[in-house]
């Protein structure tokens, strides 16, 4: 049985990804930091004749994700599919437990070190799916000397930044692991709670449901007809152009050093 670890599966695109992993056919992991919220989404996994567990993680710390980490390593199953899902919206301020700017600290910095010290569990093939955004192309770059100071205002270039680093993240995987299988999936709009309730309202019936949201990310978490590429940026389960930063291969590698400096 394949097995996949989906952060954030308690709500959203993170439980509609969970649940479909479920069907077809994977452990799913849960990774989340509430497991009364997560049970209902293993108990619904189980129901279906599938199999699930819960591993505690809160993306805002670094030690919380290093023990999640440190749990599947120690006593869990190759993992086949790690979907990056979690994450905050505007709205959110100040810094995370270890000082990081909240939107770079739990969006990007989170995730990549749940990756990280997750590569003893992958195998040749395993695939990392990381949920990014078109308002990646809001941001210019990154200024790394910013990620150290608290939000500003509401946090929308804030969010842009982080999404941003969910793109160029992947990117450098793809060159750093060339056995790994790495994807940046924008899911389009979609009526969950990280999306600001006025624009809930103004958007209407345009919004996309969570299931709907979740499709590129299966796509790239599971079909045959991604499984040689690696490194792309992808919206309606097609390859798309992100911004010029997000191509930049020398802000990518930036980046990935200081991430790991950070993390080390």
């Amino acid at each position: 049985m394949p097995t996949a670890l989906v952060t954030g599966p308690s709500s959203g695109i993170g439980m509609a990804t969970a649940l479909e992993l479920g069907r077809r056919g994977y452990h799913v992991i849960a990774a989340g930091r509430s497991a009364a919220r997560a049970e209902p989404v293993l108990t619904s996994i189980r129901a279906g004749g599938g199999s699930g567990e819960f591993v505690e993680l809160d993306l805002a710390s670094m030690s919380s994700v290093r023990a999640a980490a440190a749990r599947v390593v120690e006593t869990g199953p190759v993992v086949d599919v790690l979907v990056n899902n979690a994450g905050i919206g505007v709205n959110r301020r100040g810094l995370t437990e270890d000082g990081f700017e909240v939107h770079f600290g739990i969006n990007h910095l989170g995730h990549f070190l749940l990756t990280r010290d997750l590569l003893p569990r992958f195998r040749p093939g395993s695939r990392i799916v990381t949920l990014a955004s078109a308002v990646h192309f809001r941001a210019d770059g990154i200024d790394f000397d910013r990620m150290r100071r608290p939000t500003r205002w509401v946090g929308l270039d804030e969010y842009a930044v982080s999404k941003l680093a969910n793109v160029l993240f992947i990117r450098e995987l793809a060159r750093r692991h060339p056995d790994l299988r790495g994807y940046a999936v924008h899911p389009g709009l979609v009526r969950t709670r990280i999306i600001p309730a006025p624009i809930r309202l103004l958007s209407g019936t345009r919004m996309l449901t969570p299931e709907q949201g979740a499709d590129t990310i299966l796509f790239c978490a599971t079909s045959p007809a991604v499984a040689d590429e690696s490194g792309h940026y992808y919206q309606i389960r097609t390859v798309t152009l992100p911004s010029v930063s997000g191509q930049d291969d020398r802000l990518a590698a930036e980046l990935w050093e200081r991430s790991e400096e950070w993390c080390s």
